[in-house]
C-alpha cells in the first residue's frame, strides 16, 4: 500500500469496512483496507449474532430502516452468504389475551410482509400449550400464549472476515496490525495516512486519493486527528451477552421479550445459548468493553422471570462486551439513540460512515463509496454488491446436497461436514485437501472437541490470524465455547499454528500466556460490581498487539 497511490484507503476492518472494501474493490478502485487489531475484532465480533430488520423499530414507526434491513437479510441469507447465515426461530411471549396478540400479531405480520417471500418462513400464533411445547422450559405463569417468527443468525466474526477475504479476492490490499497514526495533508486535503505496523514497529505513510473512516466507536478519536470533533458524534453503548450451555435450556426455539431497557433475547446458538443484551452508556476503554457482575445479574435476572429452571452464575460459560456506535442525539438514553447511519466528508479527501445495524452494513458501504466516487475524474460505476456472494457462497447448496458423499471420500462424520460447511462453504475443499496430505489435523482438538485441528491451522494459513487470540476468539469460538475460555487449547493450538506464522519456542510461550492473561483479566472484570472497576480489572492484561511496543 506504502508503494504507490491508492484510489481508496479504508480505516476499520469491522464489518461496515471489510464492506466498504468490497464494494470499492469491485467497481474496479485500486483499494486498502488497515485495521488496527483483527478483522471483526470490536463491535463485529460482540454482536447478537442476528441479521434481522428489528422488529421493535416498528414500534418507533422507522418503517424505512426496517424495511432496508430486511431486504438486506434476504440478500444475506440468500444470495451473499448462505454458508455462514441461517434463519433462526423466535417466540414472542404473549401476557395478555387479546389486545396483546392482535397489537404483537400485526406488528409481526407487517414485519413478514415487508421482508417478502423469499426470506424467512412466516410467523404463526401459538396457543400457551403450543409455545410451551416448542419451550419447554418456558414458566407456564409467563405467558398466555405466543407468536412464532423467523430472522436471520449469522457468525459475526466470520464473516466480517470473509467480507475482508472476498475484497482481497477482487484485489483490495488488506492489513491488520495496522494502527493509523495521523493523516497526511496536502493543503487542506487529507491524502492519506501515517500507520504503525504493530507487528514490527515500522512506520509507513499509504497515500490515498481519498479515505473512509469506518472506524466505529472510534469515530471521534479519528475525527480529532484532523482537527477536532467533526459532523458526527458517536456515542458508545453497551451491549453484553452470556453463554450458557445447551443442555440448560430445553428448546427449539430462541426467546424475543421486551424489559425496562432493552429487548432480552434467549439464542440458539450451535450447542449453546446466548442471552442478551444490555444497552448502558460506556465512556471508558473502547478497545476492551469489559462486562461487570452487575451486567451479568440483569440478564440472569430477566432471563429467570421466564425459564422455570433458574439460571446461576456457574452456568455461564462465556460472556463477551461489545459496543454500539450510535449517532448521538438529544437523549440521554442509549436505546433512543439512532441506529440509522450517516455518510459526511468533514474535510476534502475524508469520508466518515458512523451508527447503522450490522444487518445494513452493506448500504452504509455502498453510501460511503458513493460519496467518495464523486470525486474522481473517470466515471466510477455503481455498487454491485448485491450480486456478489462472499467467498464460500458459490456452489454451497449444492456441496451441501452432496455431504453424505464428501463424509464418506473424507473420512469424515456427516455431522464433521456439516459443521465444516456451515464454516467455510465451498472452500471446504481446501480443509479436506488439508487432511489428505496431514491426516492428524482430522482429529478434535483435545480440549475444544468441537473443532478441528485443522481449523486452528487454515485460520492462520488461510484466513489472516496473526495471533491466538485472534483463533480462538474470532476464527472459532471456542473462547465462548468452552467453559475454561479456551485456556486448556491455547498450547496445543499455538503449538500446531507456530509453524505457519514463523514462532519459535518464546514467541509460543508468550502467546499462550497472553491469551491466559486476558481470560483471567475478563474473569476478574465479570466479577467486579460496576463499569469502573470492571474496566480497571479489565485493562490488567495488555493487546497482545501493543503489549511489547506501546
Amino acid at each position: 500500500m506504502a508503494r504507490e497511490p491508492l484510489d481508496v484507503l479504508v480505516i476499520g476492518g469491522g464489518v461496515v469496512g471489510a464492506g466498504a472494501a468490497l464494494d470499492a474493490a469491485t467497481r474496479g478502485l485500486r483499494v486498502g483496507l488497515v485495521e488496527a487489531r483483527d478483522y471483526a475484532s470490536g463491535t463485529s465480533s460482540r454482536s447478537s449474532k442476528l441479521v434481522h430488520g428489528g422488529l421493535r423499530y416498528l414500534e418507533q414507526l422507522d418503517f424505512g430502516l426496517v424495511r432496508e434491513a430486511l431486504r438486506e437479510r434476504s440478500l444475506i441469507l440468500n444470495r451473499l452468504a448462505p454458508h455462514l447465515a441461517r434463519p433462526v426461530p423466535f417466540l414472542y411471549p404473549l401476557q395478555h389475551r387479546v389486545w396483546e396478540r392482535f397489537y404483537v400479531g400485526s406488528g409481526v405480520l407487517l414485519y413478514d410482509t415487508m421482508g417478502g417471500r423469499h426470506g424467512v418462513p412466516t410467523h404463526r400464533h401459538l396457543t400457551r400449550r403450543q409455545a410451551l411445547r416448542e419451550f419447554p422450559s418456558l414458566r407456564k405463569d409467563a405467558l398466555v400464549g405466543a407468536i412464532k417468527y423467523y430472522d436471520g443468525q449469522v457468525d459475526d466474526a466470520r464473516h466480517t472476515m470473509m467480507l475482508a477475504r472476498t475484497a482481497a479476492h477482487y484485489g483490495a490490499w488488506c492489513a491488520t496490525s495496522t494502527r493509523v497514526t495521523g493523516f497526511l495533508r496536502e493543503g487542506d486535503r487529507v491524502s492519506g495516512a501515517r500507520v504503525l505496523d504493530l507487528e514490527t514497529g515500522e512506520r509507513l505513510e499509504i497515500r490515498a486519493r481519498q479515505t473512509i473512516n469506518a472506524a466505529g466507536v472510534w469515530t471521534d478519536e479519528i475525527q480529532e486527528m484532523v482537527g477536532g470533533r467533526g459532523q458526527i458524534n458517536v456515542r458508545a453503548s453497551k451491549g453484553v451477552h452470556i453463554v450458557v450451555p445447551r443442555d440448560r435450556i430445553h428448546a427449539e426455539s430462541g426467546i424475543i421479550a421486551r424489559t425496562e431497557k432493552s429487548v432480552l433475547f434467549i439464542i440458539p446458538w450451535g450447542e449453546s445459548w446466548l442471552i442478551g443484551t444490555t444497552d448502558t452508556d460506556w465512556a471508558l476503554d473502547l478497545a476492551h468493553p469489559a462486562a461487570s457482575r452487575s451486567d451479568v445479574d440483569y440478564l440472569l435476572e430477566h432471563a429467570n422471570r421466564l425459564l422455570k429452571t433458574p439460571l446461576t452464575h456457574e452456568d455461564v460459560v462465556g460472556v463477551y462486551a461489545g459496543l454500539r456506535p450510535l449517532l448521538s442525539g438529544e437523549s440521554d438514553d442509549t436505546s433512543q439513540l439512532s441506529r440509522e447511519h450517516a455518510v459526511v466528508s468533514p474535510v476534502a479527501g475524508l469520508v466518515m460512515v458512523a451508527g447503522g445495524k450490522y444487518t445494513t452494513y452493506r448500504v452504509m458501504a455502498k453510501d460511503a463509496v458513493d460519496a467518495v466516487s464523486h470525486s474522481f475524474s473517470r466515471k466510477v460505476p455503481a455498487s454491485c454488491t448485491e450480486t456478489i456472494p462472499l467467498v464460500g457462497a458459490e456452489g454451497y447448496t449444492a456441496l451441501w446436497n452432496q455431504r453424505e458423499q464428501l463424509a464418506a471420500e473424507s473420512g469424515l462424520h456427516p455431522g464433521r461436514v456439516e459443521h465444516l460447511l456451515g464454516r467455510y462453504g465451498s472452500l471446504v475443499g481446501e480443509l479436506l485437501a488439508l487432511l489428505e496430505e496431514r491426516p492428524d489435523l482430522a482429529e478434535p482438538l483435545a480440549d475444544a472437541p468441537l473443532y478441528l485441528r485443522v481449523e486452528a491451522y487454515y485460520a492462520a494459513l488461510a484466513e489472516g490470524a496473526l495471533h491466538l487470540d485472534d483463533i480462538l476468539t474470532r476464527r472459532t469460538r471456542i473462547s465462548i465455547d468452552t467453559p475454561d475460555r479456551g485456556v486448556a487449547t491455547a498450547e496445543e493450538i499455538a503449538a500446531l499454528v507456530a509453524p505457519v506464522l514463523g514462532w519459535d519456542d518464546g514467541q509460543v510461550k508468550d502467546e499462550v500466556e497472553h491469551y491466559r492473561a486476558r481470560v483471567a483479566a475478563e474473569l476478574d472484570s465479570q466479577q467486579q460490581p460496576d463499569d469502573r472497576t470492571a474496566d480497571a480489572a479489565r485493562l490488567g492484561a495488555p493487546d497482545v498487539r501493543t503489549a511489547d511496543r506501546g
